[in-house]
């Protein structure tokens, strides 16, 4: 085993996928229609990228580190890395799956929300409360200025933490505010080009930090946000 792998104690979770309905009529412009979409089962890591998984991958690697490491608040060791652009992103998860030896991937947009949602159904957020953002151990999670180490707080059903705080995470699909509407049913990857990457997930940095699973947001590929994470998915094992 490398150095590298040592450093990475990866846990996918796998999920079941099956059908769902994505999107918010009720919601934002960009998150309607809502539509259902039917999901292969896949694997979802537990966590966002922390700053000690992307450091054991420059240091292999000998790349420059990620621009917000220089103030202590951005390199705390198991908080989720930022600062990362999504070819930095992609270029990981092809580093990884060397590393792992399985294809290690970013999520497409429908998979993301799937994980986000837990499995619940017509829920704006991981639990089905209207409470959930701002039941007190969250609460405590707002005020903090800087991505924060995964609590059990900020757990899903699916096990998967801070799908809706922390920090925005990448997704593999080409962004379109009217995708929605030419979606197809089954598996969804998003439109064939674009100008910007698709991104979910709430931020440390917002003034309001959790963001609703249905939520979308996006960003140019090459840009480098404080607020800017990954998480790394794979496909099901046979």
């Amino acid at each position: 085993m490398s150095t590298a792998q040592m450093a990475i104690e990866l846990e996918l979770i796998s999920l079941a996928g099956g059908s769902f309905v994505m999107g918010a009529d009720d919601q934002r412009r960009d998150e309607r229609p809502a539509h259902p979409v039917q999901l292969a089962a896949f694997r979802a890591a537990a966590r966002p990228v922390s700053n000690r998984e992307y450091g054991a991958y420059v240091a292999q690697r000998g790349l420059p580190e990620p621009p917000f490491w220089s103030q202590p608040t951005f390199r705390i060791p198991n908080a989720p890395v930022v600062g990362i652009s999504w070819h930095d992103a992609v270029a990981y998860c092809e580093w990884l799956s060397e590393q792992l030896e399985t294809p290690i991937r970013l999520p497409t947009e429908a998979e993301r929300e799937f994980a986000a949602r837990g499995g619940l159904v017509g829920a704006d957020w991981p639990e089905a409360s209207d409470t959930w953002p701002t039941e007190t151990v969250r609460a405590s999670i707002a005020v903090v200025e800087h991505p924060h180490v995964p609590i059990d707080a900020c757990q899903n059903r699916f096990g998967l933490y801070c799908m809706a705080d922390n920090v925005h995470e990448w997704c593999s699909d080409w962004y379109d505010r009217s995708y929605y509407a030419a979606s197809p049913s089954q598996a969804p990857i998003g439109p064939s080009e674009g100008v910007r990457r698709a991104s979910r997930g709430g931020s440390w940095r917002h003034r309001i930090k959790f963001t609703r699973v249905s939520a979308r947001s996006s960003l140019s590929a090459n840009y480098r946000y404080n607020d800017y994470g990954f998480r790394v998915y794979a496909d099901a094992t046979e």
